[in-house]
């Protein structure tokens, strides 16, 4: 908890990309707050991997080990508290929290993350992020050679195979509806013996989030060790759109290569505006943005 109000940088999101911003400013003497609201998107991911390190580690134990290290810098501050409105000021950014606090900064690191949507299936929500996964770099290698479906369609799907096939030879295509693929993709396909399954899913049977197999609208059902699952997403926080901050077609936010976005003074980084996924990618673009917003407090005050 801190009793101060104003500060140089005000970090919005307190897991990997925010903390590592926050020790680069740290220590720069740079006079930081995070505001975090202690949900993590992988809240339910039991083990992190491809982190050098920390490979195989508890996500919650990294992300405490990394507060820990970053609260050594006398200058960071930290509450759990949720952001749910900023606005511009004559001197920088006034941010309003949920508990009714606010705090005002120069700059603003926005390192909120995204939200997955879910699809209405059920079962599917609770093994999200155990056994019903994103990412073969980050989750592949634990499920090598088993019995492995992909959850998607189309060029999304077709790219996911070609990742996971490398990890298994026993994988199926659920498409959840008519299968969008082209005659090169599909004799692909075939070549590596994917099977396609077209039927709507109805349920994920699963044992404390580890799918025992899916049940599908014909009665008919098929079982897996592992799904993985492109989904769409929505940013987690309005705040860069209440901001005017500009987004990619994908819904990413929008950032020139310092990490800046469209709006003077408002930096993101983490799965809010990369694609890339993953702890160790959060980590790097977390540090880089921390250094280029210290950058710009020196340019602006040297």
């Amino acid at each position: 908890m801190t009793d101060n109000k104003k500060f140089e940088v005000i970090i919005i999101g307190g897991s990997y990309a925010g903390l590592s911003a926050a020790i680069a400013l740290g220590r720069s003497l740079r006079k930081v707050l995070i505001i975090d609201s202690g949900m993590p998107c992988n809240r339910q991911t039991p083990h992190s991997h491809n982190f050098i390190t920390h490979d195989g580690a508890r996500p919650a134990e990294i992300a405490q080990k990394a507060k820990a290290d970053v609260l050594k810098y006398d200058t960071v501050s930290f509450i759990e508290d949720l952001a749910i409105a900023a606005k511009k000021s004559e001197d920088g950014f006034i941010i309003h929290t949920q508990s009714g606090k606010e705090f005002s900064a120069k700059k603003l690191i926005i390192a909120t993350g995204i939200k997955d949507t879910m699809p209405d299936i059920k079962g599917f929500a609770e093994c999200w992020g155990i056994s019903v996964i994103h990412c073969p770099y980050c989750h592949g290698y634990e499920f090598r050679n088993k019995n492995t479906g992909i959850f998607a369609n189309g060029a999304r799907a077709f790219h996911l195979a070609s990742l996971v096939n490398n990890l298994t030879s026993q994988l199926s295509i659920l498409t959840n509806s008519k299968a969008d693929f082209n005659e090169e993709q599909i004799a692909a396909l075939q070549k590596h013996d994917i099977e396609i399954i077209e039927t709507s899913i109805a349920e994920i049977k699963h044992d404390h989030g580890t799918i025992n197999h899916v049940i599908f609208s014909d009665g008919s059902k098929k079982s897996f060790d592992a799904l993985y699952a492109a989904l769409p997403f929505t940013q987690h926080s309005d705040i860069p759109l209440s901001l005017g901050c500009e987004f990619t077609e994908q819904g990413y936010i929008k950032l020139n290569a310092f990490q800046e976005t469209n709006i003077p003074g408002v930096f993101a980084c983490g799965d809010n505006s990369n694609m890339m996924r993953s702890l160790a990618n959060a980590v790097y673009s977390g540090n880089f943005t921390g250094a280029m917003v210290n950058a710009k407090l020196v340019e602006e005050n040297f």
